[in-house]
């Protein structure tokens, strides 16, 4: 069973997205903060990462480029699922290391397919 670790500090988000995940057969491991996301990729190593950007403590952008920055976890796909939307926030969230962007709020019965999508283009790349 492939492992997602979903960093969001919103609790009906995380909620939403756990159900989806669950739903489409993974493993969920989640964490609120930004810091204990990064501590919690080093650790247990998810096959992929669904990152909040606007997180208490450091954003999900410092937390990405902490990830990636690591070593252990510098090839794990990282998706980008925000509120931010204003122009500049795509480019900039995904050169700070992600591989794709969603934006809420997320359809909970088509994200899933959507992420594997995104992951098997990075996979083909």
């Amino acid at each position: 069973m492939e492992k997602v670790l979903i960093i969001e500090d919103n609790k009906d988000s995380l909620k939403l997205l756990t159900y989806a995940f669950n739903r489409g057969g993974y493993k969920v491991i989640s964490a609120e903060r930004g810091e204990d996301g990064v501590d919690l990729a080093v650790q247990d190593t998810p096959d992929f990462i669904i990152m909040d950007i606007n997180l208490p403590g450091i954003d999900g952008i410092e937390a990405t480029r902490r990830i990636r920055s690591s070593g252990v976890c510098s090839k794990v796909p990282i998706i980008a699922v925000t509120s931010y939307a204003m122009a500049g926030d795509r480019d900039r969230i995904l050169k700070a290391g992600c591989i794709g962007y969603f934006e809420k709020p997320i359809d909970p019965l088509t994200i899933v397919e959507q992420i594997r999508g995104v992951l098997n283009a990075a996979k083909s790349a």
